[in-house]
């Protein structure tokens, strides 16, 4: 399709580390996709809280992996902020107050943990850095944006 002078440019190639960044997400959303269908449909009534938490980790890291691959960078910015809300919140409250989220114990590893239980060390902690390094991308990439010349 040709572009009008007029008309905006094409969206960015996401190059470097934000292809990883892509990648990891993409990887991760397939994984909470996986546990948390597998954890509703063969056992909801143990803990319906964390496996619904579970479910909307998974939908958020399905949001951001788009938000980031295709440029959305408003929607990249809340899903990857409410990602690190949730994390931190659902990790300390598993930590803290297991029963709160119905589960048994704190446990990363066992069968009732969620992506998010014990700020996600049951995935080697990578849901509590993934978000923090996908923001300091988004921040590098806004400033490059904004300090590039206008063409």
């Amino acid at each position: 399709m040709l572009r009008s002078p007029d008309s905006s440019p094409p969206p960015r190639r996401i190059t470097g580390p934000g292809r990883v960044l892509v990648a990891v997400y993409g990887i991760l959303a397939i994984a909470a996709t996986g546990r948390s269908v597998l954890q509703i449909a063969t056992r909801f009534e143990e803990a319906p809280l964390a496996y619904s938490l579970s479910a909307v980790a998974a939908v958020v890291y399905i949001l951001a992996t788009l938000a980031l691959a295709l440029g959305w960078d408003g929607l990249a910015w809340i899903t990857i902020g409410f990602e690190l809300l949730g994390v931190v919140t659902i990790g300390a409250v598993s930590v803290v107050a297991p029963a709160l989220l119905g589960l048994a114990s704190a446990s990363p590893f066992g069968g009732q943990a969620t992506v998010w239980s014990a700020f996600g060390a049951g995935y080697l902690l990578v849901p509590l850095v993934l978000p923090i390094l996908g923001l300091l991308w988004l921040r590098r990439r806004t400033r490059a944006t904004a300090e590039a010349p206008a063409s």
